[in-house]
């Protein structure tokens, strides 16, 4: 088997973008697609994403044809421990990626995912503005126990389920990534423990530090949890849409004006709010780059065929 792929970065985050054709889903809905992508991750999706093709960081977006008339597109995305909802700076890599290959250019389109359309633009100088799906805040100061203490958090929904806390010690920088790693793997822990989860007992499966930062511009600096246990290198983009869904509600954050929202290695995305009919509808901009276009190949006596799990 070959795949043909090209990858991309989004503030420091990659996107893998598997080319429409490459894998046949029979689907009608892009509800039913995600559901038979997931049902197919243990054989197709781990050895693309998974080493030795890939690495516990990068997200994959599968396109497939659109399933309504004015999208260019449908999209899942999934990374090395499953399928995923929704990916802000997997959705500004795929719009880099298509204007890549050419089938867009300026302008504003669709694509057709999971949870919905989502509708970007795409400037003349490659930045993207994603709007993404209406995001909220679920419960607001929900503790638990961890062997780091008391941590308490809001749980909000920006395309994933995320776990929101905003601390001061550990600071987030570079130097203090394993602590910040072992910390939000704690969290993630106790509240599977405790029961705590999304909407109709989704998992919550994000988890996001937020504090303060010393860059001139910027409102504050995130650390994000993804599935699976690796960090996620931008600024998250369904994380940045659930964190100012969390401050609108509690009136931070008035609509229309800009966060800034810097990542732990210094990528930033730039986002607002308006209001929407249960929560907040969310604008993110942002810029991906297309690193590399390649084949992968599937050798039938390939011991690692199907991905090497090394967790």
């Amino acid at each position: 088997m070959r795949l043909r792929v090209v990858d991309s970065h989004t503030a420091g985050e990659p996107t893998r973008v598997i080319l429409e054709g490459q894998v046949a889903l029979l689907s009608l809905t892009m509800v039913e697609r995600r559901a038979e992508m997931a049902l197919q991750f243990e054989v197709l999706c781990n050895g693309i994403v998974r080493e030795p093709r890939g690495s516990d960081v990068v997200v994959c977006a599968l396109l497939t044809p659109p399933v309504n008339p004015g999208s260019v597109a449908g999209v899942i995305f999934f990374n090395n421990v499953g399928v995923l909802h929704m990916c802000g700076h997997g959705t500004i890599g795929v719009a880099e990626t298509l204007a890549y290959l050419g089938k867009i250019e300026c302008g504003t389109y669709a694509i057709d995912t999971s949870v919905g359309t989502i509708e970007f633009s795409r400037s003349s100088q490659g930045e993207v503005a994603l709007r993404n799906v209406e995001s909220y805040r679920l419960t607001k100061g929900i503790s638990v126990a961890t062997e780091f203490g008391t941590i308490t958090g809001d749980i909000a929904w920006g395309g994933n389920w995320f776990f929101i806390v905003h601390l001061e010690v550990p600071t987030i920088e570079i130097k203090n990534i394993a602590e910040l790693t072992r910390l939000t793997l704690a969290i993630k822990s106790s509240l599977a423990r405790d029961g705590i989860t999304g909407l109709d007992g989704a998992e919550i499966d994000h988890i996001e530090l937020s504090g303060r930062s010393d860059t001139e511009g910027v409102n504050e600096r995130n650390f994000v949890l993804c599935p699976g246990g690796a960090f996620d290198r931008s600024p998250c983009g369904t994380g940045t849409s659930a964190k100012m869904a969390c401050l609108a509600e509690d009136g931070f954050l008035t609509p229309d004006t800009e966060w800034v929202q810097e990542s732990i290695t210094g990528g930033i995305f730039r986002g607002s709010v308006s209001r929407g009919q249960r929560g907040w509808l969310p604008i993110i901009r942002g810029r991906a780059f297309v690193t590399a276009e390649s084949v992968l190949v599937f050798h039938p006596d390939d011991p690692y065929r199907e991905g090497l799990v090394t967790s």
